[in-house]
C-alpha cells in the first residue's frame, strides 16, 4: 500500500502549546480553554472579510439569473455545507434546488462517517452530472485542511462539465482530456458583458494555501492548530459554519428576502415559523389582533411579503404581488423602511 501524502506541514494538524496537558486538565479548566480558543475562529473571519466580500457580490448576480449555489465537502465540512443549503427553504422561501449540499459518500454519511470517500478526485462526478451544471452555477468546495482530493477534483469537473464536456479526474488529479458536446451558450448576468463561459468555483480552507488551478475565488480562513490536534470539527469548524452562515445570509438579503432585518420571506411550514410570520404582521401592523393576522396570513396564501403589501395599502393578493414583482419583490420597494420597534435594544 502507497504512503499517505503527508499533512504535517499543515497549521490545523499542528499541536497547540496551550492543550499540551489537554488530558491533565479538569473540567472547568478545559471548557475555559476552549472557548478562549473560539476566539481565534472569529479573528480568521475577520481576516477573510475582503475575500467573503467578492465571493458573495460575483455569486448574488448568477443567483439572481436563475443559478446555483453547490457545496461541495466530506467529513464535518460536507456536513456544514448540507446544513447550511438545508435551512434556506424555510428561512427565505428558496427553492431547494438553489443552494445544495453535496457530500462525500452521500446522505448516508450525514449520520455515519466514511471519510475514505474524500480521497476519490472523481468521488463527485456522479452527483455533478446528476446537477447538469450550467455556466450560471457555482460550486464551493469546502476543505479544512485545503486538500481533500474529492473537493479539489469537484472544483475541476465543475468547470468542465459546466463547459459543456464530460470529464475525468484521475487519482492524481489530472483532468483526462474532454468529449466535446454542444452548449446552450450562456445568458448575459447583470454584471457582465459577455456570457460566463463556465460555473463560478471557489475553496473555503481553513489553512494557508495557493488557491488550485480551477478555482475562481479562494477564501482562507486561518484558524491555526487545534486543541485536539487535527480536530478541525473544533474552530475550524466554527469559523467554516460562520462563513456559510454569512455567505447564504447576504445573498438573500441582496435577493430582497428581508425587509430590514426581519425574515419576510420565510416558509411557514410548522407552527413556530407560522408564529414567527404573525407577529411581523402584527408588528408592522399593531392594530392587528394574533386572530386577524392569522385571517391575513390565510388570505394571502400564507405568503407574508404579500400579507404585509394588503395589510398597508389595502389591496388584494393579486394586486400585492403584481406591486411586489415590479420591485423585484423587494418590499423597501413598496413599503419604504420597516419602522424600528419601540422594544428594540
Amino acid at each position: 500500500m502507497a504512503l499517505p501524502p503527508d499533512r504535517g506541514h499543515l497549521s490545523t494538524e499542528r499541536r497547540h502549546h496551550a492543550s499540551t496537558d489537554l488530558d491533565a486538565l479538569p473540567t472547568r479548566a478545559m471548557i475555559n480553554l476552549m472557548i478562549d480558543d473560539q476566539h481565534a475562529a472569529l479573528d480568521a473571519l475577520r481576516d477573510a472579510a475582503a475575500d467573503l466580500e467578492r465571493f458573495i457580490d460575483a455569486l448574488v448576480p448568477r443567483l439572481r439569473a436563475g443559478g446555483r449555489l453547490i457545496y461541495v465537502g466530506a467529513g464535518t465540512s460536507g456536513r456544514l455545507g448540507v446544513l447550511d443549503a438545508s435551512e434556506c427553504p424555510p428561512t427565505f422561501n428558496a427553492d431547494p434546488g438553489q443552494i445544495v449540499g453535496i457530500i462525500a459518500g452521500g446522505d448516508a454519511s450525514l449520520r455515519r462517517s466514511s471519510e475514505s470517500r474524500e480521497d476519490d478526485p472523481d468521488g463527485a462526478r456522479e452527483q455533478l452530472e446528476i446537477l447538469a451544471l450550467s455556466p450560471r452555477d457555482t460550486v464551493l468546495g469546502i476543505a479544512a485542511g485545503g486538500t481533500t482530493p474529492y473537493v479539489l477534483g469537484a472544483l475541476t469537473l465543475a468547470k468542465r462539465l459546466s463547459a459543456g464536456g464530460d470529464a475525468h479526474v484521475t487519482t492524481g488529479g489530472t483532468p483526462a482530456p474532454l468529449t466535446p458536446v454542444p452548449q446552450t451558450p450562456a445568458p448575459l448576468t447583470p454584471d457582465m458583458q459577455t456570457p460566463a463561459s463556465t460555473a463560478m468555483t471557489g475553496l473555503l480552507t481553513c489553512v494557508r494555501r495557493a488557491a488550485p488551478q480551477a478555482c475562481d475565488h479562494l477564501i482562507v480562513l486561518d484558524t491555526g492548530a487545534e486543541l485536539l490536534t487535527g480536530s478541525t470539527r473544533l474552530k475550524a469548524g466554527t469559523a467554516t459554519k460562520i462563513a456559510l452562515n454569512i455567505i447564504t445570509t447576504s445573498c438573500f438579503v441582496h435577493l430582497g428576502k428581508t425587509w430590514g432585518n426581519l425574515m419576510v420571506d420565510l416558509r411557514a411550514t410548522n407552527d413556530k415559523l407560522r408564529d414567527r410570520a404573525m407577529r411581523i404582521l402584527i408588528e408592522l401592523n399593531p392594530r392587528l389582533t394574533r386572530v386577524e393576522a392569522a385571517a391575513a396570513l390565510d388570505e394571502a396564501r400564507g405568503e407574508l411579503k404579500a400579507a404585509l403589501v394588503m395589510e398597508r395599502l389595502g389591496v388584494d393578493l393579486g394586486t400585492a404581488r403584481t406591486l411586489l414583482a415590479e420591485h423585484d419583490g423587494r418590499l423597501r420597494g413598496v413599503l419604504g423602511s420597516p419602522a424600528t420597534p419601540a422594544n428594540a435594544p
